[in-house]
């Protein structure tokens, strides 16, 4: 059958394929529009398959929530501008959604996972890939992500919070760069690994003794040392990044509420 302008045209704005492929597409579909799209998917996935190595180090994070749940993703690409391209960006939305269906914990790729990623490889033309993901069930959940989409937090709660402080907890968690403030290594002291600890302390004893102080008092010096470490390195522990005096502790926030678990995603940081 005739394939007219007008058809080819439509099917590259549905596709983001080049004229001649969309026009070769239709014809041997014979105009079926649906049969053409597969078609040049199938093309386009083996291309993108044979540039799989190629690094995809930039990409996006989306955050979908729902009564009671949130789930968060990370989905990469090459460059920065197809990151931040409609397509790219709604590609990551619907991961989102998709993980926020499915089960807690991390986000196992499956094949509504597979089919948006391919999608968006297809329109870009770029190694697009999913990177990773994180679904949470609670009844309290704080939830940030950052208007660059590079950075995202999540926080579940346990007790009375208000909403405005789930999101201060998620900002803070976000805002955790390692640079101006650590990234949390544990919510509290009891979650940090006993042999690091260790090591922390017996580093703080040997720096007090290269000073020259006694072994007793060295032992004593470390005591104060490996509190302010532990505080630095436990998200209670850290002064709330919202108050600006540096004065409240995040437990303090808290309150008589619990954190029971948090993740922070950075594009390209794992």
């Amino acid at each position: 059958m005739a394939i007219s302008a007008k058809d080819v045209m439509s099917l590259r704005q549905r596709t983001g394929m080049g004229m001649m492929e969309c026009k070769a597409a239709l014809t041997e579909a014979d105009g079926d529009v649906t049969a053409a799209i597969e078609i040049l998917r199938a093309a386009a996935k083996g291309k993108m398959d044979e540039r799989s190595d190629r690094a995809a180090a930039e990409g996006a994070i989306a955050i979908a929530t729902d009564t009671g749940a949130a789930a968060m993703v990370e989905l990469n690409s090459e460059t920065d501008f197809t990151a931040r391209n409609d397509s790219f960006v709604g590609a990551a939305d619907k991961v989102a959604q998709i993980a926020l269906a499915g089960a807690d914990g991390a986000v196992a790729t499956n094949d509504a996972i597979v089919a948006a990623v391919d999608e968006v490889r297809l329109t870009t033309k770029e190694n697009c890939s999913f990177a990773r993901g994180i679904k949470y069930t609670a009844q309290k959940i704080g939830a940030y992500l950052h208007h660059n989409r590079k950075v995202a937090a999540l926080v579940v709660v346990e007790g009375d919070v208000d909403a405005e402080t789930l999101t201060g907890l998620a900002q803070h968690v976000a805002a955790a760069d390692g640079q101006m403030l650590p990234i949390p290594l544990a919510i509290d002291e009891s979650g940090l690994p006993a042999a690091d600890v260790a090591a922390k302390k017996a580093e703080f004893i040997e720096e007090a003794k290269a000073s020259g102080k006694p072994a007793d008092i060295a032992e004593k010096m470390s005591g104060g040392k490996l509190r302010k470490w532990v505080d630095e390195n436990t998200l209670v522990g850290q002064a709330f990044v919202k108050d600006m005096t540096g004065k409240t502790k995040v437990a303090e926030v808290l309150g008589k509420a619990k954190v029971k678990a948090f993740t922070r995603y950075q594009v390209g940081v794992k």
